[in-house]
């Protein structure tokens, strides 16, 4: 047992040796390429390719360090923060501290040594310059610049009035403009990095829990009973907790925002806690109004401590790679179905047959599309939104074609309606090209079908309907038509991600 124990720590001593000396590990053998004979070596040669004992105290202080950023390293590869955060300073003050204790490795002037402390050397530095690079990428200052003017607008609207005793200023227009900040954060592209997925997801789930928390107000309202003179003693108490929900609410928005120096998540639901306690022992028996009152009220206290679980949000893998996720899965596979469909009807329309025409097919996939599980996740919306865009590109083609084929212009067409139609024939062509095109906006032939349609736009403004209503309507729907064309055109080659 003792032999088998000074085995196991030889080999494990070994393998760190072979990884700092840049060697794959052989499990303590020495593989024989040379045949039966092995060409006999000068001894001096032998002497030079001997590596040195793993008890060498540069070897032993060189296996250390390794151990060190082996300990490190997952942590840089997931840290998604900034400069001016405290785990950024601390991970940049382990990795110089380490790099210098390895500048400070005696070698003794030996190949073998300085080659390992370069080695080791060379994988501190590249986790030094992984960590300043995601934390200094575009991306992740176009992730923090949007993150600060969500941040800006809830101060305004919602935590700052609130604080000051006044009324948050909850609008139709406060929920569209954080509307248009979750799709520009899914906009953002993290070339495939984890830091920078992880980042793009914490802002997005936040972001996306102050709408909720938003959009899912109740109104404050005290409890009309249907009582002549007494009221229930338990209304004013939950007409009570109903206030401090109103401030609870504020202050978790403020946390979710970082707009919060002094609350915690952990806090604040002990708060929420106390307050279902509370309602939990008011007595409502015999009394269906107050009990669904108080009903009411706990369901917006349990809406509210569902979003306190964001401490460590985007800290596990499977929640920001979303190649992985079931819902992404799924319309990726409808997203080939599709590419496969359209392949067949621009195959059939370039020989000139409108037979082929897999309309029902597309809707079941847009019904399909539906029915997606996007568990309120931004990017899964946004990947079903494009999805169904593509879907729907195709049927408007196709309609058009059809329309284009049975119509039949009559001697007393007006003018204007039939240059209407020209266009709309125009219109058609291109998008068989939109459809079929798959390169990028740096290319010629998008820079061409973008300048087509453009000319084909202002051919139909160009167009003077002469006070025909049907002409009117026709340029209205051909101009609408030209644009999501266009629009179609951009979200292909805007190379947007998960």
């Amino acid at each position: 047992m003792r032999r088998a124990a000074r085995r196991r720590r030889r080999t494990r001593t070994q393998r760190a040796e072979n990884s700092l000396f840049g060697k794959p590990f052989d499990g303590g053998k020495r593989m024989d390429h040379g045949g039966p004979q092995q060409q006999q070596q000068h001894p001096m040669e032998q002497q030079q390719q001997q590596p040195y004992h793993p008890q060498h105290p540069a070897m032993m202080r060189l296996y250390e360090v390794q151990k060190e950023v082996a300990s490190l390293g997952p942590q840089v590869c997931t840290f998604s923060g900034m400069q001016n955060d405290r785990e950024y300073k601390r991970l940049e003050r382990e990795l110089t501290r380490l790099l210098l204790e390895v500048d400070q490795v005696d070698t003794e002037g030996k190949p073998e040594l300085q080659g390992a402390r370069k080695r080791a050397a060379q994988e501190v530095e590249g986790l030094l310059r992984y960590l300043e690079e995601n934390a200094t990428h575009p991306s992740r200052l176009a992730i923090e610049e949007l993150s600060n003017e969500a941040r800006q607008l809830v101060d305004e609207r919602v935590v700052a009035p609130q604080r000051s005793g006044g009324v948050a200023e909850i609008s139709d227009e406060l929920v569209d403009a954080l509307q248009e900040l979750i799709l520009r954060l899914t906009q953002v592209k993290t070339e495939g990095r984890v830091p920078l997925r992880k980042a793009r997801y914490r802002a997005l789930t936040r972001l996306c829990a102050v709408q909720d928390v938003i959009e899912g107000r109740t109104q404050q309202q005290t409890l009309s009973l249907p009582l002549s003179g007494d009221t229930h003693e338990a209304v004013n108490r939950i007409n009570q907790v109903m206030v401090k929900v109103s401030v609870a609410r504020s202050q978790l928005v403020a946390l979710l925002m970082g707009l919060s120096g002094r609350d915690s998540c952990a806090h604040l639901s002990r708060i929420l806690t106390e307050m279902q306690v509370e309602l939990d022992a008011l007595d409502v028996s015999g009394n269906a109004a107050i009990r669904n009152y108080r009903k009411q009220v706990v369901e917006e206290i349990n809406g509210l401590l569902k979003h306190l679980d964001l401490e460590g949000e985007g800290d596990d893998t499977r929640r920001y790679d979303l190649a992985q996720n079931n819902s992404i899965r799924e319309i990726e596979a409808v997203r080939a179905h599709v590419s496969h469909l359209r392949e067949g009807v621009l195959r059939h329309c370039v020989m000139g047959d409108l037979s082929f025409r897999p309309k029902a097919e597309l809707q079941s996939l847009l019904t399909h599309l539906d029915q997606v599980d996007t568990a309120k996740n931004p990017c899964i919306r946004e990947a079903r939104r494009r999805a169904v865009v593509e879907v729907q590109a195709i049927i408007t083609f196709l309609d058009l074609r059809e329309a284009l084929a049975r119509r039949q212009p009559g001697p007393n067409e007006h003018p204007s309606h039939r240059a209407v139609w020209l266009v709309l024939g125009s219109l058609s062509d291109l998008q068989a090209q939109v459809l079929g095109f798959d390169g990028k906006r740096v290319d010629k032939s998008y820079m061409m079908l973008e300048e087509l349609l453009t000319k084909q736009l202002l051919t139909l403004d160009a167009v003077d309907p002469q006070g025909d209503e049907m002409t009117k309507m026709a340029r209205k729907q051909a101009v609408k038509f030209a644009q999501n064309i266009l629009n179609y055109l951009d979200m292909k080659t805007d190379q947007w991600e998960y």
